[in-house]
């Protein structure tokens, strides 16, 4: 053979997983499955930025570059593991049908993208389909987790878990946090779409503990007057305690920031909050299955008005707000405002719960409700010390119907009822919008109440539409309908539901 044939051979097999996408994200997670001792073959549309990152970021590192598709195939072990870190929607499908014609039944495609779950049940369908194996994977963690920690939350083919189970757990944060011996932030979630649903969900969390947060800062900077300094210092005395998380970690930092010229830098942050689509998703999703996710919802549509900069400074200087004064004691109050925050929070928690229950039913998925909670405790966004008690809670009662229901966080949201409620109302006093914090606070006041108007809101369904309702000296399940007019006749509305 002579050497101008035997440079035409193809590679051998030997990347125990490939990556398409090489944006920051996907070259943190190779990094990562390097460190972990896993050879990794990486492609990129753009193929000058596979040499690029071989040329420096990657530089050393036991990572193989690809020009091709084809040639990214042939250099995986099999089964073959592709992992796609690609922009959500078309994209991931376009990768999908380029890879079909070099992949072979038993291969594996690992979506890591923030893919909307109902893309992730139709491409295992697909998939599966065609003898291939489908994984949708959510991952937390921003660029430093995916670089030394992210959590991962898998589901798909449940067949296809064996064969990556070493390299997702291997590259996975840890709990205790930095113990290489701790508990992997991921697990196998469920079918088809229940690992991107999970994703979503913590996304939508993750929007409800951002906007809490931002209302406790807004009424410090306004209702306290606390200048950045001293807001730092609040944030990190409650890191210290219940409220201890990455946000709140973080808030501290950003609050303590100054630029090259002393200048706090987070007051120079237009104040117009975008978003990427996922906390929509969830209100959507939660609508969709009739649960009442007030917080998360709150939280999304206060991004969507905080967009609205220009109308809002027209209204600004047209509308008066403050409905009157209120004397604040800044020590007193920054204790009721830190269980205000707690209490709100373990409110995002249970519907977030809430809606994962709904979406298992829906769709058949055993959901371990503990284990996704521990898949949170470290590497992603949401991670914080609190969730070690909604694991404990669900280790004790698996059928749990609602977080606020055990013992735990019954007692906190007892003790933190007195000071939740002044918050709210001194913020209503002031006029500074706490929408997060008040929905949360009217969920938790319906959530207790065995007794609701409803009635009042079903007998007038009957009234204009005959959608008839139910008795309460009847067995639920009865329907019936009043003729309130005495002209609207005996037939009632086909569906309870409309």
């Amino acid at each position: 053979m002579t050497a101008d044939t035997q440079s035409f051979l193809p590679a051998p097999p030997v990347a125990d997983i490939g990556l398409i996408g090489l944006a920051v994200m996907g070259q943190n997670l190779v990094l990562n499955m390097n460190d972990h001792g896993f050879v990794v073959a990486v492609y990129n549309r753009t193929v000058s930025k596979v040499d690029e990152f071989l040329a420096n970021e990657a530089s050393g590192a036991n990572v193989v570059g690809a020009r091709s598709i084809e040639e990214l195939a042939g250099l995986l072990k099999r089964p073959r593991r592709v992992m796609l870190m690609v922009k959500a929607g078309p994209p991931v499908d376009q990768f999908i049908e380029q890879l079909l014609p070099y992949l072979e039944p038993g291969d594996i495609i690992i979506d890591g993208g923030n893919s909307n779950y109902q893309d992730s049940m139709r491409r295992t369908t697909y998939l599966e389909g065609k003898g291939l194996l489908f994984i949708g994977t959510g991952v937390s963690g921003g660029e430093e987790g995916a670089r030394f920690g992210p959590s991962i939350m898998p589901g798909g083919s449940p067949a296809a878990w064996p064969h990556v189970k070493e390299i997702f757990q291997s590259i996975a944060a840890k709990v205790p946090e930095g113990d290489p011996g701790g508990a992997p932030c991921c697990d196998w979630v469920g079918e088809n779409g229940a690992g991107h649903f999970v994703k979503m969900v913590h996304n939508g969390i993750e929007y409800g503990d951002m906007q809490i947060i931002a209302e406790a800062y807004h009424l410090m900077k306004e209702g306290l007057g606390l200048d950045n300094d001293a807001m730092s210092a609040v944030f990190s005395q409650w890191n210290q305690g219940v409220l201890d998380s990455y946000l709140i970690e973080i808030t501290r930092d950003i609050l303590a920031y100054r630029d090259e010229a002393g200048h706090a830098v987070v007051d120079l942050i237009l104040d117009a909050a975008g978003q990427k689509g996922t906390g929509k998703w969830t209100g959507i999703a939660a609508l969709e299955m009739g649960i009442p996710l007030t917080l998360i919802g709150e939280a999304v549509f206060a991004r969507a008005l905080s967009s609205l900069k220009e109308e809002r400074v027209a209204a600004s200087a047209a509308l008066a707000g403050r409905a009157g004064g209120a004397t604040l004691a800044a020590d007193s109050f920054l204790a009721d405002l830190e269980q205000a925050v707690y209490a709100s929070k373990i409110v995002s928690y249970a519907q977030g719960y809430m809606l994962m229950r709904a979406a298992a039913v829906e769709y058949g998925w055993n959901l371990n409700y503990g284990g996704i909670a521990l898949m949170w405790r470290g590497g992603c966004i949401i991670r914080s010390a609190f969730l070690g008690k909604i694991k404990e809670a669900f280790d004790a009662d698996p059928n749990l119907d609602n977080l606020l229901v055990a013992p735990y966080f019954a007692q906190a949201m007892d003790a933190a009822q007195a000071g939740w409620r002044r918050v709210a109302a001194t913020a209503v006093q002031l006029g500074i919008p706490t929408p997060a914090m008040s929905s949360a606070l009217a969920f938790f006041d319906g959530y207790r109440r065995d007794w609701l108007p409803a009635n009042l809101l079903q007998a007038q369904r009957d009234y204009f539409g005959a959608h008839t309702y139910e008795r309460i000296d009847r067995p639920r399940g009865q329907f019936y309908h009043t003729n309130w007019t005495g002209s609207g006749g005996n037939i009632t509305a086909s569906t309870y539901q409309a």
